[in-house]
């Protein structure tokens, strides 16, 4: 089955018994009633499972090429179970560039749990091995990264994880499963915040996990019930109707992706732009060779690196809305310094290139000319 397809009927092979819907109906229940203890068709308490939500999670699994899906009530509670598999005094190699509450929750609340973080850059994925001891059991990818669009490479990250013994866990947020697979690179968890391209439309706040090894799905499921971070079955509903058009709409994001990236790397303001479908961008043939496409997040700064046009532009923007999140059919801007990387601090974000002036551009499937007609009006 092709992926367009997949994104319609992927994992959807029931047909709703009672009168034949065509998309899985809303359970909205708590419980299930049972003809004697133990006894019930399937499902006995929402936390445990809920047939809007196996909906969901086989759709999940269905566009990654993936066995098992497992649906959260946010990313980072996606995240939240994947650390969970560790123990204190266990290692992990992630990214230092990633989104910063991946970054906080790491450093906040698990560090205090005994678990040690090592964030590097994995531009060149030999870096990783100068890290690996007998403690490291993750190794925790973003690509491209968030918000500095940094290409890592899956492949060779997924042949040293193998090498020695290591999970390999990509957040694939910001690529989709429409333009990159990482299960088919060798990635053994692949999770996604689906509050941004998966549900696709700015309503709803979900996570998800996505994996083929059962022992390691079992673990999971066991946490997504024990710690009861789970979804409810109207999110699940709006994420699984969102998923129906994830082809169309990141066809569209990457359309509109490459020309505003192509207008604003011309503009006579602007020093940098952070695409990876610019040739000259880093690792630019890692991302042809494992991208389909190069996506619609873009990052930028003005010449000069002025903290305070930065925020005059995002101020000034009518159709790109100044606001958290990314993956919706509108456009967003955001100032990761002040908005979504705040929590990292600034010396640690400036190694990465997050600096105060830079803006990070979600674009979303409006007409491309109203998009660059807008920022041509804020950057003035």
């Amino acid at each position: 089955m092709k992926f367009n397809t997949k994104a319609i009927h992927g994992g959807q092979h029931d047909i709703d018994p009672a009168y034949g819907s065509v998309m899985p109906p809303i359970y909205q229940t708590s419980t299930y009633s049972q003809t004697t203890p133990g006894g019930h068709k399937g499902f006995e308490y929402s936390r445990s499972g809920n047939p809007t939500r196996a909906a969901l999670e086989r759709a999940f699994a269905s566009i990654e090429n993936a066995k098992h899906g497992l649906a959260f009530a946010s990313g980072l509670a996606a995240i939240d179970a994947v650390i969970k598999l560790l123990k204190p005094g266990d290692e992990v190699i992630s990214t230092n560039d990633l989104y910063g509450g991946t970054y906080r929750l790491f450093t906040k609340i698990f560090e205090d749990f005994g678990v040690k973080f090592h964030f590097i850059g994995m531009e060149n994925a030999e870096n990783i091995e100068a890290y690996i001891n007998d403690n490291t059991k993750l190794i925790w990818v973003e690509t491209p990264t968030n918000p500095m669009m940094n290409i890592i490479d899956i492949k060779k990250c997924a042949g040293i994880a193998k090498k020695h013994n290591i999970l390999l866990a990509v957040d694939n947020t910001f690529a989709t499963p429409y333009l990159q697979r990482p299960m088919d690179l060798g990635a053994d968890i692949v999770m996604h915040s689906a509050t941004k391209y998966l549900g696709g439309h700015s309503d709803v706040v979900m996570g998800a996990l996505m994996l083929n090894d059962d022992e390691l799905a079992e673990r999971l499921f066991f946490i997504q019930n024990a710690s009861g971070a789970v979804c409810g079955p109207m999110d699940s509903f709006l994420v699984l109707r969102g998923l129906k058009t994830l082809h169309v709409r990141v066809q569209r994001h990457c359309e509109n992706g490459k020309k505003v990236a192509e207008y604003l790397r011309d503009h006579p303001k602007i020093e940098k732009v952070y695409w990876p479908g610019f040739e000259e961008h880093p690792n630019h043939e890692v991302a042809k060779a494992q991208m389909d496409d190069f996506g619609g997040m873009i990052s930028f700064v003005t010449k000069g690196n002025d903290y305070d046009e930065a925020i005059r532009i995002v101020e000034r923007l009518k159709i790109f809305t100044l606001a958290e999140s990314l993956g919706g059919v509108e456009s967003l801007a955001g100032h990761p310094a002040s908005m979504t990387h705040a929590s990292i601090p600034k010396e640690e974000r400036e190694k990465t290139g997050v600096v105060d002036a830079l803006i990070r551009l979600s674009v979303g499937i409006e007409d491309a000319a109203d998009l660059t007609a807008d920022l041509e009006q804020a950057i003035g």
